[in-house]
Protein backbone atom coordinates (compact mmCIF):
# COMPACT_ATOMS: atom_id res chain seq x y z
CA UNK A 1 0.00 0.00 0.00
CA UNK A 2 1.41 3.38 -0.94
CA UNK A 3 2.33 5.55 1.99
CA UNK A 4 1.90 8.62 -0.24
CA UNK A 5 -1.82 8.01 -0.55
CA UNK A 6 -2.98 6.06 2.50
CA UNK A 7 -6.49 4.62 2.50
CA UNK A 8 -9.17 5.86 4.89
CA UNK A 9 -8.58 2.70 6.90
CA UNK A 10 -4.91 3.59 7.41
CA UNK A 11 -5.72 7.25 8.06
CA UNK A 12 -8.00 6.23 10.91
CA UNK A 13 -5.29 4.05 12.42
CA UNK A 14 -2.82 6.93 12.18
CA UNK A 15 -5.21 9.19 14.09
CA UNK A 16 -5.84 6.54 16.73
CA UNK A 17 -2.32 5.45 17.67
CA UNK A 18 0.69 7.47 18.77
CA UNK A 19 2.71 8.95 15.93
CA UNK A 20 4.89 6.45 14.04
CA UNK A 21 3.97 3.62 16.44
CA UNK A 22 1.85 1.43 14.14
CA UNK A 23 3.36 -1.79 12.84
CA UNK A 24 1.27 -3.63 10.26
CA UNK A 25 0.87 -7.41 10.39
CA UNK A 26 -0.23 -9.48 7.39
CA UNK A 27 0.13 -6.69 4.84
CA UNK A 28 0.85 -9.21 2.04
CA UNK A 29 -2.28 -11.31 2.62
CA UNK A 30 -4.73 -11.37 -0.28
CA UNK A 31 -8.03 -13.16 -1.01
CA UNK A 32 -7.65 -16.90 -1.62
CA UNK A 33 -10.90 -17.61 -3.45
CA UNK A 34 -11.03 -17.61 -7.26
CA UNK A 35 -14.79 -18.08 -7.66
CA UNK A 36 -16.90 -15.63 -9.72
CA UNK A 37 -13.86 -14.02 -11.34
CA UNK A 38 -12.42 -12.98 -7.98
CA UNK A 39 -8.99 -14.11 -9.16
CA UNK A 40 -8.66 -10.99 -11.27
CA UNK A 41 -9.53 -8.61 -8.47
CA UNK A 42 -6.82 -6.80 -6.56
CA UNK A 43 -7.31 -7.36 -2.86
CA UNK A 44 -4.42 -5.70 -0.98
CA UNK A 45 -4.45 -6.82 2.68
CA UNK A 46 -7.76 -8.53 1.78
CA UNK A 47 -9.66 -5.42 2.78
CA UNK A 48 -8.49 -5.09 6.38
CA UNK A 49 -5.36 -3.53 7.85
CA UNK A 50 -4.18 -5.24 11.03
CA UNK A 51 -1.32 -4.57 13.40
CA UNK A 52 -0.25 -3.09 16.71
CA UNK A 53 0.63 0.35 18.00
CA UNK A 54 0.64 2.55 21.07
CA UNK A 55 -2.05 4.73 22.63
CA UNK A 56 -0.47 7.14 25.07
CA UNK A 57 2.41 4.72 25.35
CA UNK A 58 0.32 1.57 25.95
CA UNK A 59 0.23 -1.37 23.55
CA UNK A 60 -2.96 -1.92 21.56
CA UNK A 61 -3.93 -4.19 18.66
CA UNK A 62 -5.95 -2.70 15.82
CA UNK A 63 -7.87 -3.83 12.75
CA UNK A 64 -9.31 -1.31 10.31
CA UNK A 65 -11.54 -2.34 7.41
CA UNK A 66 -10.78 -0.83 4.00
CA UNK A 67 -13.95 -0.07 2.03
CA UNK A 68 -11.88 0.62 -1.09
CA UNK A 69 -11.06 -3.10 -1.37
CA UNK A 70 -14.09 -5.18 -2.41
CA UNK A 71 -16.26 -2.74 -0.44
CA UNK A 72 -14.59 -3.86 2.80
CA UNK A 73 -16.42 -7.18 2.67
CA UNK A 74 -15.35 -9.99 4.99
CA UNK A 75 -13.79 -12.98 3.30
CA UNK A 76 -11.87 -15.98 4.59
CA UNK A 77 -8.44 -14.35 4.89
CA UNK A 78 -9.92 -11.03 6.03
CA UNK A 79 -11.55 -12.75 9.01
CA UNK A 80 -8.48 -14.85 9.77
CA UNK A 81 -6.38 -11.69 10.02
CA UNK A 82 -8.77 -10.29 12.62
CA UNK A 83 -8.79 -13.57 14.53
CA UNK A 84 -4.98 -13.54 14.53
CA UNK A 85 -4.96 -10.04 16.03
CA UNK A 86 -7.22 -11.28 18.84
CA UNK A 87 -4.88 -14.20 19.55
CA UNK A 88 -1.92 -11.86 19.82
CA UNK A 89 -3.80 -9.38 22.00
CA UNK A 90 -4.80 -12.08 24.48
CA UNK A 91 -1.22 -13.36 24.66
CA UNK A 92 0.20 -9.88 25.22
CA UNK A 93 -2.60 -8.66 27.47
CA UNK A 94 -3.48 -5.64 25.34
CA UNK A 95 -6.81 -4.10 24.20
CA UNK A 96 -8.30 -4.78 20.77
CA UNK A 97 -9.73 -1.93 18.69
CA UNK A 98 -11.85 -2.56 15.60
CA UNK A 99 -12.55 0.21 13.07
CA UNK A 100 -15.50 -0.96 10.99
CA UNK A 101 -16.42 0.13 7.45
CA UNK A 102 -17.82 -2.97 5.82
CA UNK A 103 -20.11 -4.13 3.04
CA UNK A 104 -20.92 -7.40 4.80
CA UNK A 105 -19.86 -10.97 4.13
CA UNK A 106 -18.18 -11.56 0.74
CA UNK A 107 -20.68 -13.45 -1.42
CA UNK A 108 -18.02 -14.84 -3.75
CA UNK A 109 -16.48 -16.84 -0.90
CA UNK A 110 -19.75 -18.20 0.53
CA UNK A 111 -19.22 -20.91 3.18
CA UNK A 112 -15.49 -20.14 3.53
CA UNK A 113 -16.37 -16.58 4.49
CA UNK A 114 -19.09 -17.74 6.86
CA UNK A 115 -16.74 -20.19 8.58
CA UNK A 116 -14.09 -17.52 9.03
CA UNK A 117 -16.69 -14.98 10.18
CA UNK A 118 -17.69 -17.32 12.99
CA UNK A 119 -14.06 -17.30 14.11
CA UNK A 120 -14.32 -13.57 14.80
CA UNK A 121 -17.29 -14.15 17.11
CA UNK A 122 -15.44 -16.97 18.87
CA UNK A 123 -12.33 -14.85 19.44
CA UNK A 124 -14.41 -11.97 20.78
CA UNK A 125 -16.12 -14.26 23.26
CA UNK A 126 -12.77 -15.75 24.27
CA UNK A 127 -11.41 -12.26 24.95
CA UNK A 128 -14.34 -11.14 27.14
CA UNK A 129 -13.03 -10.28 30.60
CA UNK A 130 -9.40 -10.77 29.52
CA UNK A 131 -8.71 -7.61 27.49
CA UNK A 132 -10.96 -4.60 26.80
CA UNK A 133 -12.56 -4.57 23.36
CA UNK A 134 -13.40 -1.35 21.51
CA UNK A 135 -15.22 -0.76 18.24
CA UNK A 136 -15.73 2.29 16.05
CA UNK A 137 -18.28 2.26 13.21
CA UNK A 138 -17.37 4.64 10.38
CA UNK A 139 -19.41 3.24 7.51
CA UNK A 140 -21.80 0.31 7.24
CA UNK A 141 -22.12 -2.35 9.92
CA UNK A 142 -25.00 -4.56 8.87
CA UNK A 143 -26.42 -8.04 9.30
CA UNK A 144 -24.33 -10.46 11.33
CA UNK A 145 -21.51 -7.92 11.56
CA UNK A 146 -23.62 -5.85 13.98
CA UNK A 147 -22.97 -8.58 16.56
CA UNK A 148 -19.30 -7.52 16.58
CA UNK A 149 -19.84 -4.10 18.23
CA UNK A 150 -22.46 -5.67 20.49
CA UNK A 151 -19.85 -8.16 21.74
CA UNK A 152 -17.35 -5.36 22.34
CA UNK A 153 -17.15 -3.68 25.72
CA UNK A 154 -17.42 -0.20 24.17
CA UNK A 155 -18.76 0.85 20.78
CA UNK A 156 -18.76 4.22 19.02
CA UNK A 157 -20.49 5.28 15.81
CA UNK A 158 -19.73 8.12 13.42
CA UNK A 159 -22.59 10.54 12.70
CA UNK A 160 -23.17 9.11 9.23
CA UNK A 161 -22.43 5.52 10.20
CA UNK A 162 -25.05 2.78 9.79
CA UNK A 163 -25.68 -0.17 12.10
CA UNK A 164 -28.48 -2.66 11.50
CA UNK A 165 -29.51 -6.29 11.51
CA UNK A 166 -32.14 -5.69 8.83
CA UNK A 167 -32.01 -2.58 6.66
CA UNK A 168 -34.85 -0.13 7.43
CA UNK A 169 -36.71 -0.84 4.18
CA UNK A 170 -36.63 -4.58 4.93
CA UNK A 171 -38.47 -4.10 8.23
CA UNK A 172 -42.19 -4.83 7.81
CA UNK A 173 -44.27 -1.66 7.93
CA UNK A 174 -41.27 0.65 7.86
CA UNK A 175 -39.49 2.78 5.31
CA UNK A 176 -36.23 4.64 5.80
CA UNK A 177 -38.11 7.93 5.33
CA UNK A 178 -40.45 6.95 8.17
CA UNK A 179 -37.85 5.75 10.63
CA UNK A 180 -34.19 5.18 9.77
CA UNK A 181 -33.54 2.30 12.17
CA UNK A 182 -29.98 2.04 10.90
CA UNK A 183 -28.96 5.62 11.67
CA UNK A 184 -26.50 6.47 14.42
CA UNK A 185 -28.92 8.29 16.73
CA UNK A 186 -31.56 5.53 16.61
CA UNK A 187 -28.99 2.86 17.40
CA UNK A 188 -27.42 4.91 20.20
CA UNK A 189 -30.78 5.44 21.89
CA UNK A 190 -32.31 2.02 21.30
CA UNK A 191 -29.85 -0.87 20.96
CA UNK A 192 -27.92 -0.52 24.22
CA UNK A 193 -24.39 -1.02 22.92
CA UNK A 194 -23.40 2.40 21.53
CA UNK A 195 -21.41 4.63 23.89
CA UNK A 196 -21.13 7.74 21.76
CA UNK A 197 -22.16 9.33 18.46
CA UNK A 198 -19.84 11.93 16.95
CA UNK A 199 -17.53 12.92 14.14
CA UNK A 200 -14.65 10.66 13.18
CA UNK A 201 -12.15 12.83 15.06
CA UNK A 202 -14.38 13.05 18.14
CA UNK A 203 -14.81 9.29 18.26
CA UNK A 204 -11.11 8.56 17.90
CA UNK A 205 -10.25 11.13 20.59
CA UNK A 206 -12.82 9.57 22.94
CA UNK A 207 -11.51 6.07 22.27
CA UNK A 208 -7.98 7.23 23.14
CA UNK A 209 -9.26 8.85 26.35
CA UNK A 210 -11.16 5.76 27.45
CA UNK A 211 -8.32 3.37 26.59
CA UNK A 212 -6.02 5.48 28.76
CA UNK A 213 -8.44 5.31 31.70
CA UNK A 214 -8.86 1.53 31.71
CA UNK A 215 -6.59 -1.34 32.74
CA UNK A 216 -4.91 -2.97 29.72
CA UNK A 217 -6.02 -6.44 30.79
CA UNK A 218 -7.69 -8.31 33.65
CA UNK A 219 -4.44 -8.41 35.65
CA UNK A 220 -3.40 -4.76 35.21
CA UNK A 221 -3.58 -2.13 37.92
CA UNK A 222 -6.51 0.26 38.24
CA UNK A 223 -4.10 3.07 39.10
CA UNK A 224 -3.85 4.33 35.53
CA UNK A 225 -2.75 7.91 36.21
CA UNK A 226 -1.07 10.26 38.66
CA UNK A 227 -3.31 12.61 40.63
CA UNK A 228 -2.49 16.30 40.71
CA UNK A 229 -5.84 17.26 42.26
CA UNK A 230 -6.39 18.01 45.96
CA UNK A 231 -7.60 14.80 47.62
CA UNK A 232 -9.51 16.84 50.22
CA UNK A 233 -11.02 19.28 47.74
CA UNK A 234 -14.42 20.55 48.82
CA UNK A 235 -17.26 19.83 46.37
CA UNK A 236 -19.83 22.61 46.27
CA UNK A 237 -23.42 22.60 45.03
CA UNK A 238 -23.77 18.83 44.67
CA UNK A 239 -27.36 17.61 44.38
CA UNK A 240 -29.03 14.25 43.94
CA UNK A 241 -30.91 15.29 40.80
CA UNK A 242 -27.74 15.87 38.75
CA UNK A 243 -25.53 12.79 39.10
CA UNK A 244 -23.45 13.62 36.05
CA UNK A 245 -22.38 16.90 37.63
CA UNK A 246 -21.76 15.18 40.96
CA UNK A 247 -19.54 12.52 39.39
CA UNK A 248 -17.60 15.10 37.42
CA UNK A 249 -17.15 17.30 40.49
CA UNK A 250 -15.80 14.56 42.78
CA UNK A 251 -13.42 13.10 40.17
CA UNK A 252 -9.75 14.01 39.76
CA UNK A 253 -9.55 17.14 37.59
CA UNK A 254 -13.33 16.76 37.00
CA UNK A 255 -12.86 13.84 34.59
CA UNK A 256 -16.03 11.82 33.96
CA UNK A 257 -16.34 9.54 30.93
CA UNK A 258 -19.97 8.56 30.47
CA UNK A 259 -20.77 5.26 28.74
CA UNK A 260 -23.94 4.39 26.81
CA UNK A 261 -24.91 8.04 27.25
CA UNK A 262 -27.87 7.99 24.85
CA UNK A 263 -29.41 4.76 26.16
CA UNK A 264 -31.55 4.43 29.32
CA UNK A 265 -30.74 7.92 30.54
CA UNK A 266 -32.39 7.21 33.91
CA UNK A 267 -29.31 5.12 34.79
CA UNK A 268 -25.96 6.85 34.42
CA UNK A 269 -22.81 4.75 33.97
CA UNK A 270 -19.22 5.80 33.38
CA UNK A 271 -15.72 6.16 34.77
CA UNK A 272 -14.19 8.66 37.19
CA UNK A 273 -10.75 8.99 38.76
CA UNK A 274 -10.04 9.10 42.49
CA UNK A 275 -6.39 9.72 43.39
CA UNK A 276 -5.39 8.26 40.02
CA UNK A 277 -7.53 5.13 40.47
CA UNK A 278 -10.14 4.36 37.84
CA UNK A 279 -13.57 3.82 39.42
CA UNK A 280 -16.72 2.65 37.65
CA UNK A 281 -19.73 4.78 38.60
CA UNK A 282 -23.46 4.02 38.46
CA UNK A 283 -26.11 6.57 39.40
CA UNK A 284 -29.87 7.00 39.31
CA UNK A 285 -31.07 10.00 37.31
CA UNK A 286 -34.55 11.55 37.13
CA UNK A 287 -36.65 10.72 34.07
CA UNK A 288 -38.17 13.50 31.97
CA UNK A 289 -41.28 13.48 34.18
CA UNK A 290 -39.15 13.84 37.33
CA UNK A 291 -39.56 10.23 38.53
CA UNK A 292 -36.47 8.55 39.95
CA UNK A 293 -37.20 4.86 39.41
CA UNK A 294 -35.55 1.67 38.21
CA UNK A 295 -36.38 0.71 34.62
CA UNK A 296 -35.68 -2.49 32.68
CA UNK A 297 -33.31 -0.80 30.23
CA UNK A 298 -31.52 1.01 33.05
CA UNK A 299 -30.98 -2.19 35.02
CA UNK A 300 -29.69 -4.06 31.96
CA UNK A 301 -27.29 -1.21 31.22
CA UNK A 302 -26.02 -1.13 34.81
CA UNK A 303 -25.68 -4.92 35.05
CA UNK A 304 -23.50 -5.06 31.93
CA UNK A 305 -21.37 -2.24 33.30
CA UNK A 306 -20.89 -3.97 36.67
CA UNK A 307 -19.87 -7.20 34.93
CA UNK A 308 -17.19 -5.34 32.98
CA UNK A 309 -15.85 -3.61 36.09
CA UNK A 310 -15.78 -6.85 38.06
CA UNK A 311 -13.92 -8.69 35.29
CA UNK A 312 -11.16 -6.08 35.34
CA UNK A 313 -11.21 -5.52 39.14
CA UNK A 314 -12.35 -1.93 38.71
CA UNK A 315 -13.99 -0.61 41.91
CA UNK A 316 -17.68 0.31 41.67
CA UNK A 317 -19.32 3.39 43.14
CA UNK A 318 -23.11 3.73 43.16
CA UNK A 319 -24.93 7.01 43.74
CA UNK A 320 -28.35 5.98 45.01
CA UNK A 321 -31.42 8.18 44.64
CA UNK A 322 -34.43 5.97 43.89
CA UNK A 323 -37.95 5.65 45.22
CA UNK A 324 -39.42 2.70 43.35
CA UNK A 325 -39.88 0.87 40.07
CA UNK A 326 -41.13 2.03 36.70
CA UNK A 327 -44.90 1.63 36.65
CA UNK A 328 -46.33 0.86 33.21
CA UNK A 329 -47.54 -2.06 31.11
CA UNK A 330 -44.32 -2.17 29.10
CA UNK A 331 -42.22 -2.35 32.27
CA UNK A 332 -44.18 -5.35 33.53
CA UNK A 333 -42.98 -7.37 30.55
CA UNK A 334 -39.25 -7.08 31.29
CA UNK A 335 -38.62 -5.38 34.61
CA UNK A 336 -38.52 -8.39 36.95
CA UNK A 337 -35.93 -10.17 34.81
CA UNK A 338 -33.87 -7.00 34.41
CA UNK A 339 -33.96 -6.37 38.16
CA UNK A 340 -32.79 -9.93 38.78
CA UNK A 341 -29.95 -9.52 36.27
CA UNK A 342 -28.75 -6.32 37.93
CA UNK A 343 -29.14 -7.78 41.43
CA UNK A 344 -27.10 -10.83 40.45
CA UNK A 345 -24.37 -8.71 38.88
CA UNK A 346 -23.94 -6.46 41.91
CA UNK A 347 -24.27 -9.16 44.54
CA UNK A 348 -21.83 -11.54 42.84
CA UNK A 349 -19.22 -8.88 41.99
CA UNK A 350 -16.08 -9.24 44.11
CA UNK A 351 -14.52 -5.90 43.19
CA UNK A 352 -14.60 -3.09 45.82
CA UNK A 353 -18.14 -1.67 46.12
CA UNK A 354 -19.16 1.60 47.76
CA UNK A 355 -22.67 3.02 47.86
CA UNK A 356 -23.39 6.71 48.43
CA UNK A 357 -27.02 7.61 49.17
CA UNK A 358 -27.54 11.09 47.77
CA UNK A 359 -31.31 11.43 47.97
CA UNK A 360 -34.21 9.05 48.55
CA UNK A 361 -33.53 5.36 49.03
CA UNK A 362 -36.92 3.71 49.33
CA UNK A 363 -38.18 0.13 49.22
CA UNK A 364 -36.70 -2.86 47.48
CA UNK A 365 -35.47 -0.53 44.72
CA UNK A 366 -32.94 0.74 47.27
CA UNK A 367 -31.98 -2.78 48.31
CA UNK A 368 -31.09 -3.52 44.68
CA UNK A 369 -28.98 -0.34 44.35
CA UNK A 370 -25.89 -1.75 46.11
CA UNK A 371 -27.25 -1.78 49.67
CA UNK A 372 -25.32 -3.21 52.61
CA UNK A 373 -27.49 -6.34 52.49
CA UNK A 374 -26.55 -6.91 48.84
CA UNK A 375 -22.83 -6.86 49.65
CA UNK A 376 -21.66 -3.23 49.55
CA UNK A 377 -18.37 -2.90 51.42
CA UNK A 378 -19.24 0.60 52.61
CA UNK A 379 -22.47 2.61 52.55
CA UNK A 380 -22.22 6.37 52.94
CA UNK A 381 -25.01 8.96 52.88
CA UNK A 382 -25.46 12.69 52.65
CA UNK A 383 -26.95 14.28 55.74
CA UNK A 384 -30.27 15.11 54.05
CA UNK A 385 -30.76 11.65 52.51
CA UNK A 386 -33.67 9.42 53.42
CA UNK A 387 -33.78 5.63 53.74
CA UNK A 388 -36.95 3.64 54.32
CA UNK A 389 -39.79 1.61 52.91
CA UNK A 390 -41.48 4.46 51.07
CA UNK A 391 -42.31 8.14 51.09
CA UNK A 392 -43.70 9.09 54.51
CA UNK A 393 -46.94 10.62 53.12
CA UNK A 394 -47.77 7.44 51.22
CA UNK A 395 -46.91 5.29 54.24
CA UNK A 396 -49.22 7.34 56.46
CA UNK A 397 -52.12 6.95 54.03
CA UNK A 398 -51.66 3.18 53.97
CA UNK A 399 -51.34 2.79 57.75
CA UNK A 400 -54.15 5.26 58.60
CA UNK A 401 -56.69 5.04 55.74
CA UNK A 402 -59.47 6.77 57.69
CA UNK A 403 -57.42 9.66 59.09
CA UNK A 404 -58.14 13.25 58.14
CA UNK A 405 -55.61 15.53 56.46
CA UNK A 406 -54.25 16.99 59.70
CA UNK A 407 -53.70 13.58 61.30
CA UNK A 408 -52.12 12.23 58.11
CA UNK A 409 -49.66 15.12 58.11
CA UNK A 410 -48.73 14.45 61.72
CA UNK A 411 -48.34 10.71 61.16
CA UNK A 412 -46.26 11.33 58.02
CA UNK A 413 -43.95 13.56 60.00
CA UNK A 414 -43.66 10.95 62.74
CA UNK A 415 -42.94 8.20 60.19
CA UNK A 416 -40.35 10.40 58.51
CA UNK A 417 -38.51 10.99 61.77
CA UNK A 418 -38.67 7.40 62.98
CA UNK A 419 -38.37 5.29 59.83
CA UNK A 420 -36.99 7.41 56.96
CA UNK A 421 -34.43 9.36 58.91
CA UNK A 422 -30.90 8.54 57.75
CA UNK A 423 -29.73 8.38 61.36
CA UNK A 424 -32.18 5.55 62.00
CA UNK A 425 -30.54 3.46 59.28
CA UNK A 426 -27.08 4.40 60.57
CA UNK A 427 -28.01 3.36 64.11
CA UNK A 428 -28.85 -0.10 62.80
CA UNK A 429 -25.55 -0.41 60.92
CA UNK A 430 -27.05 -0.12 57.46
CA UNK A 431 -25.16 3.13 56.81
CA UNK A 432 -21.50 3.45 57.78
CA UNK A 433 -21.07 7.22 57.58
CA UNK A 434 -23.31 10.28 57.30
CA UNK A 435 -21.50 13.23 55.71
CA UNK A 436 -22.02 16.71 54.36
CA UNK A 437 -22.05 16.60 50.57
CA UNK A 438 -19.15 19.06 50.44
CA UNK A 439 -16.87 16.35 51.90
CA UNK A 440 -17.84 13.66 49.38
CA UNK A 441 -14.57 13.51 47.46
CA UNK A 442 -12.45 13.29 50.60
CA UNK A 443 -14.35 10.34 52.04
CA UNK A 444 -14.66 8.43 48.76
CA UNK A 445 -10.93 8.73 48.06
CA UNK A 446 -10.21 7.31 51.53
CA UNK A 447 -12.77 4.53 51.07
CA UNK A 448 -11.36 3.22 47.81
CA UNK A 449 -7.78 3.57 49.05
CA UNK A 450 -8.69 1.30 51.96
CA UNK A 451 -10.48 -1.18 49.67
CA UNK A 452 -7.66 -1.36 47.13
CA UNK A 453 -6.29 -4.59 48.61
CA UNK A 454 -9.71 -6.26 48.89
CA UNK A 455 -9.47 -9.94 48.01
CA UNK A 456 -12.39 -12.37 47.92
Amino acid sequence: MSTNNPSLAMQRISKLVDENSFMEIGSLVTARSTDFNLAGAKTPSDGVITGHGLVNGSLVFVYSQDASVLNGTIGEMHAKKIANIYDMAMKMGAPVIGLIDCGGIRLQESVDALEAFGQIYAKQVEAVGLVPQFCGIFGNCGGGLSVVPALCDFAFIENKGKMFINSPDAVAGNRVEKCDTACATFQAEENGCIDMVGSEDEIIASMRELITMLPLNCESDVYTDDCEDDLNRACQNLNAADPRYTLSEISDSNVFFETKAGYAKDMVTGFIKLNGMTVGAIANAPKENGEVVLTAKGCEKAAEFVNFCDAFSIPVLTLTNVNGFCNCKCAEKKLAKALATYTYALSSATCPKVNLITGQAFGSAYAIMNSKSLGADLVYAWADAKVGMMDSSMAAKIMYPNADAEELKAKASEYDNLQSNIMSAAARGYVDLVMDSVDTRKYLVAAFEMLYTKCV
